[in-house]
C-alpha cells in the first residue's frame, strides 16, 4: 500500500487547524498529517499537536519557503497539500489519491467550486480569472484554477520540483512547472467554503496580486526567453518605425533629414530591438538546455 502524506502550511490558523487535521485523518485514516507552521503568533502549533498532527516550525516567512521545506523533509509516495483555513473539502482527498495512483498523472488540482456567495472575495475571484487567462495566453494553460491551494502530487513531482518562489505565487509556479515540462496533471471540482468567522485571509488582493504578476513575468523570462525578449524587440521595432515615419516621408520628398536628433533616437531604439532579439535567441538555447536537465531529472526519478 502506498504511503500518503498530508501537508498543511499555515500561519495564525488557531481557529481552524484542528478541524482541518481531524477532517483529513478521518477521510484518509492511513495518511500521516504534517503541519508546517510559519511562526504563528497564536495557538496554531498547540492545537495542531492536540489534533494529532506532526508539527514542524518553518522559520523563513512566506508560503513558498514553507512548501520548499515540506517537499524536502517529508518522504511519501503520494502527497496532499492543503491550506489550514478549513475552506477545502477533505472528502475529495481519497479521490485525488486514487487519480494519482490509477491515472498515471503527477499532479491533481482541486478547482474550487463555491458553496456560497461569500466563500470567495470578489477581488480574489477577479484576480484568479485574470491570471488564469494570462497563463492560457502565455503558457497555453488548460487550468481553470491555478491558485488552488488544494493539490495532490506524486513523489516524482515533489522530489524534482525546484521551488524558486517564496510567497503566495507558489501555486502559479507549480502550475507553470507542470505546463513547461508537459507533466501530466488532472483537475477535479471541489467544494470551497467561506472561512469561519474568526479566521482571516493572509492574501492581499493588490499587493500579493502584483507580486504574483511579477513572478509570472519572471517565470516567462526563464522558461520562454525568446518569446519574452521577442515581444520587447517587436515593441521597440514598432516604436522606432513610428518615430522615424515622418522623417522618412520628408527624406523621400526632399532628400533631406531635417530632424537629426529624432533620426538618431529612432536608430538607437532599433538597435535596442535587435539586441533584445539577439538576447532572446541566446537565452533560448540556454533555457532549452536547462529544460532538458529538468526533464531528465524528472524522468529518471
Amino acid at each position: 500500500m502506498k504511503s500518503v502524506a498530508v501537508l498543511i502550511p499555515c500561519y495564525n490558523e488557531a481557529e481552524t487547524i484542528a478541524n482541518v487535521v481531524r477532517a483529513f485523518k478521518k477521510c484518509l485514516p492511513n495518511a500521516i498529517v504534517y503541519v508546517y507552521d510559519n511562526c504563528s503568533e497564536d495557538e496554531t502549533v498547540q492545537r495542531a499537536h492536540e489534533a494529532g498532527a506532526i508539527v514542524t516550525i518553518a522559520r523563513d516567512r512566506g508560503k513558498g519557503n514553507v512548501v520548499r521545506r515540506m517537499f524536502a523533509d517529508v518522504d511519501a509516495d503520494i502527497y496532499i497539500m492543503v491550506d489550514g483555513d478549513s475552506t477545502y473539502s477533505a472528502c475529495d482527498a481519497p479521490k485525488m489519491v486514487e487519480i494519482i495512483e490509477n491515472d498515471n498523472v503527477d499532479m491533481v488540482v482541486a478547482a474550487r467550486k463555491e458553496r456560497s456567495e461569500n466563500a470567495y472575495r470578489e477581488g480574489h475571484k477577479f484576480g484568479n480569472s485574470l491570471f488564469n487567462f494570462i497563463l492560457k495566453i502565455l503558457f497555453h494553460s488548460t487550468f481553470s484554477d491555478i491558485f488552488s491551494g488544494y493539490r495532490a502530487f506524486s513523489k516524482r513531482f515533489v522530489k524534482t520540483f525546484p521551488v524558486m518562489t517564496n510567497g503566495f505565487d507558489i501555486e502559479a509556479e507549480l502550475s507553470i512547472h507542470a505546463l513547461t515540462l508537459s507533466i501530466p496533471f488532472a483537475e477535479i471540482k471541489s467544494e470551497y467554503s467561506e472561512r469561519p468567522a474568526n479566521s482571516h485571509s493572509k492574501l492581499s488582493t493588490f499587493k500579493d496580486g502584483a507580486k504574483i504578476l511579477l513572478s509570472i513575468i519572471s517565470l516567462l523570462k526563464e522558461t520562454r526567453p525568446l518569446f519574452f525578449f521577442g515581444m520587447i524587440s517587436l515593441l521597440m521595432c514598432l516604436l522606432s518605425i513610428g518615430i522615424a515615419y515622418p522623417i522618412i516621408g520628408t527624406f523621400i520628398e526632399t532628400g533631406l533629414v531635417p530632424r537629426l536628433p529624432t533620426a538618431v533616437l529612432s536608430m538607437g531604439i532599433m538597435l535596442i530591438s535587435f539586441l533584445s532579439l539577439t538576447c532572446g535567441l541566446i537565452l533560448d538555447s540556454i533555457s532549452q538546455g536547462r529544460m532538458e536537465i529538468k526533464k531528465l531529472n524528472y524522468l529518471s526519478f
